[in-house]
């Protein structure tokens, strides 16, 4: 096990790394707020979609490309995350990252002044924050599974993955008054210029100049720093159980990538007179509490003696199945209210999957548990989801087949877990009891 990020001492056994020192805590704190600012840049693009599209003449399937385009770039570095993360250190790789799409970020309308190929730039900067946000869940997830007890995993993570709700929300709320007072291009300036401030408090508070200096220099030499196990890949795919996290992953992953890029164009364009302040911010209000709360609910079920796998299978449940039937109703009702009650429901119950899928990775392949998260190829589920729902609405001019593409992937995913889904080890030769 790789020693613990700066500030925090050696602790032995599987310990919990985040909250057994003040030290520690601060980085629970620091991660959350790493993952909210991340999210922030991400969903800048969304909100101010249809703004842009008016400006520069984008259509359904244009704006599809460029909302889509993100994921293009995710793919191709999620596989370098989890690897350097395992590696040198999730830490050094999520500051060295959140450096370079800060910037991306507050230089995006800079870009959009180029040229007149406004679509062009626009779908390139995507593919570049793509680029650089890949990595970094697959070396969040190499940290945490390396540092986390299992009982305390559920919780932690969700405690983490909050900060995708709080990002959200953030930009809903601020962007929105941003994108009515002074236009477009100040969302990207105020998510860029906090990332970058972020940033600057983990370089000057809690990383050593001497770590970033050794992960620069194996990023620049492609050199392993520490002897790395090899990774047993055929015998892990050759597990119904990693295939059941794989196709539960990439469902999870479609159908919110789907939801969180086109609702706020939904929500414009359905209801052309309600304040983006309210649709932006009450589903991510109703978020966060419930990812924290699913976190809560699945530890205390393993501390009160239920099988893990059991309780995975019961926050896929509600995170897949119940949110699926939310997504439904959105498409068979012309009211703002019970637009937003079911939008709302729809993600929050999402987040119940931080403590059942996105945890079940840890306990399948604790020792590769970045390598294997980025291995799934969940971009790939951006790309498709969002591209064809772009194409479909663009298409039939409704969206209701939009909600119902949400809940048909949903379904397969968690239909696919519940028959095959398990939590015992494989990446061990040895045969271990199930969780």
């Amino acid at each position: 096990m790789r020693p613990p990020p700066p500030g925090c001492p050696p602790i032995p056994g599987p310990d919990h790394l985040l909250s057994l020192r003040p030290e520690c805590q601060a980085w629970t704190g620091t991660l959350l707020l790493g993952t909210c600012l991340l999210y922030c840049a991400r969903s800048s693009m969304p909100i101010c979609t249809v703004s842009m599209s008016q400006d520069f003449g984008w259509n359904k399937k244009e704006a599809g490309i460029v909302l889509s385009s993100f994921f293009w770039g995710y793919c191709l570095t999620q596989v370098v995350g989890g690897h350097l993360g395992d590696r040198i250190g999730g830490e050094k790789v999520i500051l060295l990252s959140a450096s370079a799409w800060g910037s991306i970020t507050a230089v995006t309308p800079l870009l959009a002044q180029l040229s007149s190929a406004h679509l062009a730039f626009m779908t390139f900067s995507r593919i570049l924050m793509g680029l650089l946000q890949g990595v970094y869940f697959p070396a969040l997830t190499s940290l945490l599974s390396q540092k986390v007890r299992d009982s305390e995993r559920a919780f932690t993570y969700s405690t983490v993955g909050a900060g995708s709700q709080f990002g959200t929300l953030l930009t809903g709320a601020v962007g929105s008054l941003l994108l009515e007072w002074y236009g477009w291009q100040s969302v990207f300036y105020f998510s860029g210029g906090l990332t970058l401030l972020w940033v600057w408090y983990v370089y000057r508070y809690l990383l050593s100049g001497k770590d970033l200096v050794l992960a620069l220099g194996v990023l620049a030499q492609g050199l392993p720093v520490s002897r790395h196990s090899r990774v047993p890949w055929r015998r892990l795919f050759r597990k119904p159980a990693v295939w059941a996290a794989v196709i539960s992953q990439l469902s999870a992953a479609c159908s919110f990538f789907v939801l969180i890029s086109w609702l706020p164009t939904f929500f414009k364009e359905t209801f052309p007179d309600a304040k983006g302040w309210i649709f932006n911010v009450v589903p991510w209000l109703v978020a966060i509490p419930a990812s924290l709360f699913s976190g809560f609910l699945s530890d205390h079920l393993i501390n009160q003696g239920y099988r893990a796998i059991t309780v995975r299978k019961l926050m896929q449940g509600m995170g897949l199945g119940l949110s699926s039937v939310f997504a439904l109703c959105l498409g068979h009702t012309s009211s703002f209210c019970e637009s937003v009650v079911f939008a709302s429901a729809s993600i929050g119950l999402q987040t119940f999957n931080h403590s059942g899928i996105s945890v079940n990775i840890q306990d399948l392949a604790p020792s590769c548990a970045g390598f294997l998260f980025a291995r799934l190829g969940l971009s790939w589920a951006g790309v498709v989801g969002v591209c064809l729902g772009g194409y479909l609405i663009e298409t039939t001019g409704s969206w209701t087949c939009l909600f119902n593409l949400v809940a048909i992937i949903s379904n397969l995913g968690l239909c696919t877990f519940l028959v095959f889904g398990q939590a015992q080890r494989v990446d061990l030769s040895s045969t271990h009891e199930d969780l």
